[in-house]
C-alpha cells in the first residue's frame, strides 16, 4: 500500500522524488492543503474502492492515517 501512494502522492504532488514514511505530516513535510487533502482521499477512494466518510478526512494527519482508511 505504501508503494502505491507513494506513486499517488509523486503524481498529484508533481514531485517525483518524495519518499514516504508513516509518521511523514502531511500538511507539514509534504506541504498539502485542505484541498489537496480532499483531493487526496478522493483519488484512494477511486483507486482503493473504498469510501471515506468526509470526518475521516479532517482528521488525516500523517501518511500513516491514509493508510489505516486501506483494508
Amino acid at each position: 500500500m505504501m508503494e502505491k501512494l507513494t506513486e499517488m502522492i509523486r503524481e498529484y504532488t508533481g514531485d517525483r522524488t518524495i519518499v514516504l514514511s508513516e509518521d511523514m505530516s502531511l500538511i507539514g513535510d509534504l506541504g498539502l492543503n485542505s484541498l489537496d487533502l480532499v483531493n487526496l482521499a478522493a483519488e484512494v477512494e477511486d483507486e482503493f474502492d473504498i469510501e471515506i466518510p468526509d470526518r475521516a478526512i479532517k482528521d488525516l494527519k500523517t501518511v500513516k492515517d491514509v493508510l489505516d482508511l486501506i483494508p
